[in-house]
């Protein structure tokens, strides 16, 4: 089971992760309580051990914005969160090379089940058209789509997050220590995401949450 703690901001949170065994940490670069920038997380990216994935998340921005954050701060992936768009996407494959990898976010909007079915549904035929492909699902509640602390109903989402076998799904929205084990349970990810689940205030972890996590990811897969 592949463990992100996302919405780091300093040093300390970052590391602590990486010992603790999470596969990527991840940086916030849209709008939020818990945004860094490039130069912020450049020197947090240096402190982590090889082999830990590096993940900015960007919302609506141009190409060549991305890719040069991205190379600032030393990412190994970029996560998009702005909704799926193919010429992006296709641009970053040439600007960031392989190695960088891409995660696309597709949002499940919470009390609206039928509509998010039918809306990821399709949105994950297209980019499945792209090949292998890691894409997260997150929640959305009104206009907030990331960070909220709340679930969407997994049992609906099930059929629709399995309905292409070639995209690895990364399951994020409201996870939290005692209840990640039982979203694993029910959605079978490909990988499990968390920011809010693991803090003790907004972009500052809480250590004991984060080792509770993993401990509860890994045991559940």
């Amino acid at each position: 089971m592949w463990v992100k703690i996302c919405a780091n901001t300093c040093v300390e949170d970052a590391v602590k992760a990486a010992e603790l065994g999470a596969d990527a940490v991840g940086f916030v670069f849209a709008p939020s309580k818990r945004l860094v920038t490039a130069e912020q997380v450049r020197p947090i990216a240096a402190a982590l051990p090889v082999g830990v994935e590096r993940v900015g998340v960007f919302g609506a921005l141009p190409a060549e914005e991305i890719a040069r954050a991205a190379e600032m701060a030393k990412l190994t992936a970029v996560q998009l969160h702005g909704g799926f768009d193919r010429k992006l996407t296709e641009r970053l494959f040439v600007l960031l090379g392989p190695g960088v990898e891409i995660i696309q976010t597709v949002h499940w909007a919470v009390g609206e089940d039928d509509a998010s079915a039918s809306v990821v549904r399709e949105e994950l035929a297209r980019i499945a058209e792209l090949g292998p492909f890691r894409v997260l699902v997150d929640a959305k509640t009104g206009g907030a789509t990331g960070g909220t602390g709340i679930p969407f109903d997994w049992a609906r989402a099930a059929p629709v997050l399995g309905s292409q076998p070639t995209l690895n799904v990364i399951l994020a929205g409201g996870l939290k220590p005692e209840t990640v084990g039982e979203a694993i349970r029910v959605l079978k990810p490909w990988g499990v995401d968390v920011a809010s689940g693991v803090e003790r205030e907004p972009g500052r972890k809480d250590f004991v949450k984060m080792k509770a996590f993993i401990e509860n990811a890994r045991g559940a897969s």
